[in-house]
């Protein structure tokens, strides 16, 4: 067996729990957003629910290590991920559409708390779907499929020791990538190699800077 067989052997798929612990902070921080700037109106627990449900899902469907490649399972994971992108960009636009036209907010605590809340689940959101997408997903990747082409470039993979190792992206990975992107505005080590993971970190980074900016001036203007 030569060595990219045996790397390949070895590999171990990656632990759900990252992933879970960031799904479920997602699911409790929309529970503290404001009834003006949730995604659906009224549905104070039902959505956050309905989201750790998925979680289950997943969970029951690929128990343990992530390393199931089977399309269902891809299915409801980009199905959670939307849902929880779907979300963040309503209660978003519901900020900013907010700032922009003057809407109350009694102390600059309360608006900088639905600001940091809605820019760490849009930190998640991107993580997500970075973990979701690049070299077909966590499954593909334990895996090392040919077909499964990169999206990112990782210091780590020019580390041969690691690589022998069996090292390979995963989530706790591209959440740091999108902590970096929203925080630097770009890549602070992993690089995109790719159109859309390109395009994904330019819209990171644009709504980052505008969350920042609104929120920021407001929160000011308050004081």
């Amino acid at each position: 067996m030569n060595d990219e067989a045996t790397t390949r052997s070895s590999r171990e798929g990656e632990r759900r729990l990252p992933m879970a612990l960031a799904v479920v902070a997602v699911a409790v921080l929309f529970l503290l957003i404001p009834e003006d700037f949730r995604a659906v109106p009224g549905a104070h627990v039902g959505f956050p629910v309905f989201l750790l449900v998925l979680l289950v899902v997943l969970i029951v469907g690929d128990p343990g290590r992530i390393d199931r490649a089977t399309p269902w399972l891809r299915t409801v994971t980009g199905v959670m991920i939307a849902i929880i992108t779907f979300a963040t960009a309503a209660s978003a636009g519901r900020l900013v559409v907010g700032l922009l036209n003057g809407a109350d907010f009694s102390t600059p605590s309360e608006l900088l708390t639905i600001g940091v809340i809605v820019w760490t689940t849009n930190v998640i959101a991107f993580a997500l779907w970075y973990w979701h997408l690049d070299s077909g997903g966590p499954a593909a990747r334990v895996r090392r499929w040919d077909g499964a082409r990169a999206a990112f470039r990782f210091p780590e993979e020019d580390i041969d020791e690691l690589i022998a190792q069996g090292w390979y992206p995963q989530f706790v990975d591209y959440l740091a990538l999108s902590f970096n992107t929203s925080t630097a505005f770009g890549s602070a080590d992993a690089t995109a190699i790719r159109h859309w993971s390109k395009l994904m970190q330019m819209a990171e980074g644009a709504i980052s800077l505008i969350l920042v900016a609104l929120v920021v001036a407001r929160a000011v203007n308050i004081l």
